[in-house]
């Protein structure tokens, strides 16, 4: 009995609570204002989704059609500095093989000056195996110094220029260098945009990349780059124009040194000649000399022949002179008269012994003479020869071996 009554009591407490009417209406009210608020908060976020993915969709299209635009300028202000940097690239490149031709007729030139310069030096030692009164200080001596002097000099002066245009195509190959480089960048940018200005929307092969969504720390400003590829079209063009001076003072300098060697050498060769011809003349006339000479010492021969003999031919009237006197000393007592063949023969023996005299100074001052002709001659034949080795060293072996040599430098 008791237990029953516990089981009625424990199934009254499990029952679930009941409502009343005006509860399970408010209820209901609730849940349609519920509802409602749902329903319009619902229909607010729809259009609210409507209008912002309207937007969004403007905005994203605006956004990409301005990225559009500005990969368009962007791929504009690459083709335009890279095509700058190809045509400057060209011109340095046909600039430097300008330059190396310059280099070439630059060494051509100073090769050119070797044998001119050999030819001077030999010329001025050759003249230095003249001989006694020839070895002089003359004018084709002053001026075979002074072509050495210019020959060197103008050697000094290419081998200068040479220098130079060797330091210009060093700038010129290293600003050629860094503009390739900066051409090689900029093909791989504009491939790198074009490729990114060619995507759409539906292009295969796009991905989220979110970790390339960032401005690289490394990056350059639009201005910097700019200026980096400016200065580089600067210094390339500098060094360009800087190439087109220094070959258009090689030039001068070619011609300049051509002239001047060329002058020194006109005048070497016109002195030369002209102490070539004095020689000539000088050896004609020696030689004229010489054979008057000889014609004198033979006729000199001659005469000391001619004196001799007449000295000879007075001894047999000396003789007979005296010989007369000698034995008209034998005339007995008073027959020894000073008569007048007495006085006419004493006389006839002064007179000869005095002519005998005479004969015989003038046979000593022709014998003199003789000596002195043949020393003259001695003296005019050693200066002929020495004329002779003179205008060989000066037309058989300097004007020749000048004629030969070619003093063009280009």
């Amino acid at each position: 009995m008791g237990k029953l009554t516990e089981l009625k009591m424990a199934r009254l407490i499990q029952r679930p609570t009941k409502y009343t009417p005006e509860e399970w209406h408010r209820s209901n009210h609730m849940n349609y204002n519920s509802a409602e608020r749902e329903r319009q908060s619902a229909e607010v976020i729809r259009d609210e989704s409507e209008r912002l993915k309207h937007e969004i969709n403007i905005t994203t299209i605006k956004t990409q059609s301005d990225v559009n635009k500005k990969l368009d300028q962007r791929l504009q202000d690459i083709t335009f500095w890279k095509s700058e940097l190809d045509r400057l690239h060209g011109e340095s490149e046909d600039e430097i093989s300008e330059l190396l031709r310059y280099k070439e007729r630059l060494e051509k030139a100073l090769d050119a000056t070797q044998l001119p310069l050999h030819v001077a030096k030999q010329c001025l030692g050759n003249r230095e195996d003249r001989v006694q009164i020839d070895l002089v200080h003359d004018d084709v001596e002053i001026q075979l110094i002074k072509e050495v002097e210019v020959i060197e000099g103008v050697q000094a002066l290419l081998k200068k220029t040479l220098d130079q245009t060797i330091e210009q195509i060093r700038l010129l190959r290293s600003a050629k260098y860094y503009l390739g480089k900066d051409i090689n960048d900029k093909f791989s940018a504009l491939s790198i945009d074009t490729t990114c200005a060619n995507l759409q929307n539906d292009s295969p092969g796009l991905y989220y990349a979110p970790k390339a969504v960032k401005i690289e720390t490394n990056s350059v400003t639009p201005e910097e780059w700019e200026s980096f590829s400016n200065k580089n079209f600067l210094k390339a063009e500098r060094e360009c124009n800087s190439s087109k001076t220094l070959r258009s003072m090689i030039d001068e300098i070619l011609q300049e040194v051509y002239n001047d060697q060329q002058k020194q050498c006109v005048i070497v060769n016109i002195a030369l000649n002209k102490r070539i011809e004095e020689t000539e003349k000088a050896k004609t006339k020696l030689e004229d000399h010489h054979a008057k000479v000889l014609e004198e010492i033979r006729e000199m021969e001659d005469n000391i022949s001619s004196l001799q003999q007449s000295i000879a031919e007075k001894e047999a009237p000396l003789k007979v002179a005296q010989t007369r006197l000698d034995n008209r000393t034998e005339r007995p007592n008073v027959e020894l008269c000073r008569d007048r063949v007495q006085y006419r023969l004493v006389g006839e023996v002064g007179e000869i012994t005095y002519n005998i005299q005479r004969l015989k100074e003038m046979l000593a001052e022709s014998e003199k003479s003789l000596k002195a002709l043949r020393r003259t001659q001695l003296t005019l034949e050693e200066d002929i020869e020495i004329k002779v080795k003179s205008l060989f060293i000066d037309k058989d072996q300097n004007m020749m071996m000048r004629q030969q040599i070619n003093h063009k430098l280009f």
